[in-house]
């Protein structure tokens, strides 16, 4: 398999310095770094990365302006924030316009690997307890009732998606309810289509715009 091609941005250079090493000697492919968000779009116009470490302080446009202009280009990009904020207007800010993930800077890098590597699976990431925020704050502020799509999904498809918004891998899936990982794949798969949504990342936001997370 060819690695994953990962574009680091940041305005510290000591820490954009330290990321891009750790991603390189794990063996993935840094195509690409930027310390500002007009630099962080034109970069990723030209080298299209498959998943974008950004901080969110960055001269601008910020990163919440830069993951929505990227995801606008490319819906298949996979955005992973790292930023010192934890702050939960910040996380909903990011995962509003796009972002894939959430780490808070004292992420080990372990964490961080593996975050990318999740994120670049189509697995929405967040530091533990970053979830359980968004997701109760989008329960919160979600008014609309259930639209219809939501009607043609059977009811273990729903319980798949609940599970889904909440993070959980298939594997993750799989073990909880007793099924294969193939059947967790196929359930996903057959609510992307009737949904009409291309990954994980966009069946996250749906669910927790809905609060289809509350049970």
């Amino acid at each position: 398999m060819e690695p994953i091609r990962v574009m680091v941005v940041d305005d510290h250079p000591m820490w954009r310095d330290a990321v891009e090493r750790d991603l390189v000697a794990a063996g993935l492919d840094v195509v690409a770094v930027a310390a500002d968000g007009r630099s962080a779009i034109a970069r990723f116009t030209a080298t299209r990365p498959d998943v974008v470490v950004l901080d969110l302080q960055i001269p601008e446009p910020d990163g919440v302006g830069v993951t929505a202009e990227i995801v606008r280009q490319d819906p298949s990009v996979r955005v992973l924030i790292l930023s010192a904020s934890g702050e939960q207007q910040d996380v909903l800010a990011a995962v509003k316009a796009g972002a894939a993930g959430y780490l808070v800077k004292s992420a080990s890098s372990q964490e961080l690997l593996a975050a990318v590597r999740r994120v670049a699976q189509g697995e929405p990431v967040f530091t533990p307890g970053l979830a359980g925020l968004v997701l109760g704050e989008f329960q919160r502020i979600s008014e609309a009732p259930a639209e219809p799509d939501d009607q043609r999904l059977t009811e273990r498809e729903t319980e798949v998606l609940r599970m889904v918004a909440k993070g959980l891998s298939y594997r993750q899936i799989a073990d909880r309810l007793v099924l294969s990982h193939r059947t967790v794949q196929n359930h996903v798969q057959n609510t992307l289509r009737k949904l009409q949504m291309h990954n994980r990342v966009e069946l996250t936001r749906y669910a927790i715009e809905r609060g289809l997370d509350e049970e």
